[in-house]
């Protein structure tokens, strides 16, 4: 049997490699039309800004090394530019030398992955201008800033790479601007954890432009003017197209190929593709959406080695199912970390999903133990069924682990109530005897026992102010006297108990505190006491962030936070 593997980055790489395991007498020839293989594209913005030195640490495996263990041709620099589905060949040319020609196959799997998105804008081809996406994009990025000496860098896009690459190119002192059609960065992220990353972005000295759309580049003289609709020009030494990724399918269209969303490759879920012997994984295929059942497409590097172990698994003669993608991701950005599984409130909604969250600011450990920092946590669920959704978390050390044991639940399909159950390693420098998993457990578990009510930030601008209801904010004197919300009255917690007679009879409470752990006591106190009790999910720190973001993108926007 005679495979054929179009690219060698992630899914074709473990594709070949679990083939081989499974048959020793298999023919897999794999094509690459980059010069390497096997490549680590997370780690490119880190050999940009110094923390990785040494450039061989970019590639996983060599062609010579692949070779040598899996004895498997790892033809780079060579581009399949054609499929014939029906004689079963493949044409493909060799970048070096120019010569074309045609090799017949058995089985094909195609992980051509995706692309750079370049839009149609004018300019976009200037030597300043740079996409980053292979390690040749990575060389020539570092080789025009050891030459160049740049000070200033634009952005455009706002996701993981471009965080990434952000991040490094101020760890070398330049100045770095953002600019992304959307509002937010982070599109994984509902716009209210997002806040948290311009926040902390910001205060770096990163410049955000979100809202802003690119229309193109011009040169000015060494430099390159970005051109912003309705907008003054940016001008920077060189800027980077961090759009977005397309998957890059043409041969496979060409081949009469049946596509999904995007233009990417339809495959079931043994990856097979409408062609007969003709399998594609990786960045350029839809999938399913784990949770939601829905079509996506969902380039990540661990969907990606998955399938392409799958689809080996299937030309050995197995029966491997791809269950679906639920978009896992970390991302570091300084001393932040942001990680996502499953779906955001956004798209559940978008899904029809009729959902709720929560919002807790757990430590990352114990309190009494030296060096903890806080953590935010949104978990969105299903509203009837209590089913986990999805979980976003923003903060330091400890986010990983946390946005792990959350994916596993999302894949063992638990109920939120039922994360109260886990029982999750302890000790005092790594977590506490409650852990934050826990504690999501318990409150939406209060939730369905009827023990809590809750609302939202987005709700604060809709309570009245005319006296109908009570807006207290159980936080210390000092707290409050920083910052509070305008309406809300502060009674600390400690001294409620024996306020209780100040709150007028039959009104209902909405309690506030800084995350929301103080405002539950006050509120189980006071609904013992006859009143109608609602809890602030995420405490003033939800909405003193995501008040700032609102001054941040709109100066006219009353910042709505008292001192």
């Amino acid at each position: 049997m005679k495979v054929i593997i179009v690219g060698g980055v992630a899914g074709g790489a473990s594709c070949a490699a679990r083939l081989r395991r499974l048959d020793e007498k298999a023919e897999i020839v794999v094509f690459e039309r980059s010069g390497y293989i096997s490549y680590a594209n997370c780690g490119l913005p880190y050999y940009i800004g110094g923390a990785i030195t040494d450039p061989e640490e970019l590639t996983l495996q060599t062609p010579q090394s692949f070779n040598a263990r899996f004895n498997v041709a790892m033809k780079v620099n060579h581009e399949v530019t054609a499929i014939d589905p029906v004689k079963k060949t493949v044409t493909v040319k060799n970048l070096l030398s120019g010569e074309v020609f045609e090799e017949n196959y058995d089985k094909l799997v195609l992980s051509p992955g995706a692309k750079p998105t370049r839009p149609a804008l004018s300019g976009v081809e200037l030597d300043r201008v740079f996409t980053l996406r292979t390690v040749e994009d990575t060389f020539r990025i570092k080789k025009f800033i050891e030459e160049k000496s740049p000070k200033s860098a634009v952005l455009a896009g706002g996701g993981f790479i471009s965080l990434e690459l952000a991040e490094n190119l101020m760890e070398l002192g330049m100045d770095v601007t953002i600019v992304q059609r959307p509002r937010q960065l982070m599109n994984p992220l509902d716009w209210d954890m997002a806040a948290f990353v311009h926040a902390k972005a910001r205060k770096q000295g990163m410049n955000l432009k979100l809202g802003y759309t690119v229309e193109g580049f011009e040169a000015r003289g060494d430099r390159v003017d970005v051109l912003i609709k309705d907008n003054a020009p940016l001008t920077a030494d060189m800027v980077v197209l961090a759009i977005g990724v397309s998957p890059d399918t043409r041969i496979a269209a060409d081949a009469g190929i049946q596509l999904g969303i995007k233009g990417s490759i339809l495959v079931n879920d043994r990856m097979e593709t409408s062609a007969p012997d003709i399998y594609a994984v990786g960045d350029a295929v839809q999938v399913k959406n784990f949770v939601s059942g829905e079509p996506a497409h969902i380039p990540l590097a661990g969907p990606a080695n998955k399938q392409g172990r799958i689809a080996a698994d299937n030309i050995a003669g197995g029966d491997s199912r791809y269950k679906g993608s639920q978009g896992s991701s970390v991302v570091k950005l300084f001393d932040m970390t942001i990680a996502s599984t499953g779906l955001n409130e956004t798209n559940a909604k978008k899904s029809g999903i009729d959902c709720d969250k929560i919002v807790l600011a757990p430590a990352n450990h114990a309190g009494y133990y030296p060096g903890g920092k806080i953590m935010t946590m949104k978990i969105v669920y299903d509203k009837n069924s209590y089913m986990l959704l999805g979980a976003q978390i923003v903060g330091h050390e400890g986010v990983d682990k946390r946005i792990d044991v959350l994916a596993t639940a999302i894949r063992a399909g638990m109920t939120v109530p039922e994360l109260a159950e886990l029982e999750l390693a302890y000790a005092p420098p790594y977590s506490s005897a409650k852990d934050p998993v826990n504690l999501a457990g318990f409150m939406v578990e209060n939730i369905k026992n009827g023990y809590m009510k809750q609302f939202h930030w987005h709700d604060i601008d809709t309570l009245p102010r005319d006296g109908s209801v009570t807006l207290l904010d159980t936080r210390t004197v000092g707290e409050y006297s920083r910052g509070h919300i305008p309406g809300f009255i502060n009674i600390p917690l400690h001294e409620l108990r024996n306020r209780i007679g100040e709150l007028p009879e039959g009104k209902p409470v909405y309690i506030n505190c800084q995350s929301g752990l103080r405002s539950y006591v006050a509120c189980r106190m006071v609904s013992q006491y006859g009143f109608d009790c609602y809890n602030f999910s995420g405490g003033y720190r939800m909405y003193e962030s995501v008040a700032l973001e609102k001054c941040a993108a709109d100066e006219a926007y009353p910042c709505g936070i008292e001192k």
